[in-house]
């Protein structure tokens, strides 16, 4: 690890950080832990075990969209071999090209992927015996985009179902309502402090670059978030879509797995990113 503190940090130390309280704070007077993350499409089981570590999620949707991520698509496995996957994808117009915010990209054609989502979700899991419950959580986002054309929405809509069903019970903010300083490292500090969380998880992607400094400068706590991977409901648990463990597995024994897993044992991150 690298010693010398980056520009995120030296721009922290001297930098007046504030955080202004902002309505939607009193939403969250008891977080404890925050997770900070972009709408994912049906997330990523390993993102999901993150969110539902968290007290507060704060949906990170005011930050640029990025294609090669998870925010308008979703990889599905196979309900016999997980190692067998295939894309998801909602087709997504960026209104001002690469500099688009997540909380502005919009479906290219809403009624088109809703009928790939339904058939796609149909071919890969309806035959899972607990497809009922799968169905729970995809129509309503079906049902979500017939109203509207805004991918993000659509997204955290997907996140939210399932966290509902497997019994979170954490609040939701987005981070477009509170002010936050530029620099990644301080943004999530700011918007950490706004929700009142006196510790953050940090997934390990975020642990290359995060500092430690803007936070250690609020006294919050920075948690190193890691999830299981490997063996049954976590094969893939970093590549597939959650939903293919919901298919697999059932509610109960995921919601089970997760809350067995917010007692994780925590790592602090290192002062200075990589």
């Amino acid at each position: 690890m690298s010693t010398t503190p980056s520009s995120d940090c030296q721009s922290a130390a001297t930098t007046p950080g504030s955080s202004a309280t902002d309505p939607e704070c009193s939403a969250t007077p008891e977080a404890t832990r925050c997770a900070i993350h972009q709408p994912n499409l049906f997330p990523r089981l390993s993102t999901l075990a993150k969110l539902y570590s968290a007290d507060c999620w704060v949906v990170l949707d005011d930050v640029q969209f990025a294609r090669r991520d998870f925010q308008h698509r979703a990889r599905l496995a196979t309900l016999e071999e997980p190692a067998q996957r295939q894309w998801l994808t909602l087709a997504t117009h960026l209104p001002h090209g690469r500099q688009s915010r997540i909380n502005e990209a919009l479906i290219v054609d809403p009624g088109l992927s809703r009928k790939r989502v339904d058939l796609l979700l149909r071919q890969y899991y309806g035959r899972s015996q607990y497809w009922p419950t799968l169905s729970s959580v995809i129509t309503p986002v079906l049902e979500l985009m017939a109203v509207s054309d805004r991918t993000a929405v659509i997204a955290e809509a997907s996140t939210r179902l399932l966290l509902e069903l497997l019994g979170w019970r954490g609040s939701v903010v987005h981070s477009s309502a509170h002010p936050a300083r530029a620099g990644r490292s301080q943004r999530l500090a700011d918007l950490a402090r706004a929700v009142g969380a006196d510790t953050y998880l940090c997934g390990t992607g975020g642990a290359r670059y995060l500092c430690s400094d803007p936070f250690d400068a609020y006294g919050i706590d920075i948690d190193l978030f890691r999830a299981p991977t490997g063996e049954g409901a976590w094969t893939g648990a970093r590549e597939n879509s959650a939903l293919w463990a919901l298919a697999t597995y059932g509610p109960q024994h995921l919601a089970g797995l997760l809350r067995d897993h917010r007692g994780f044992s925590p790592t602090r991150t290192p002062t200075s990113p990589v």
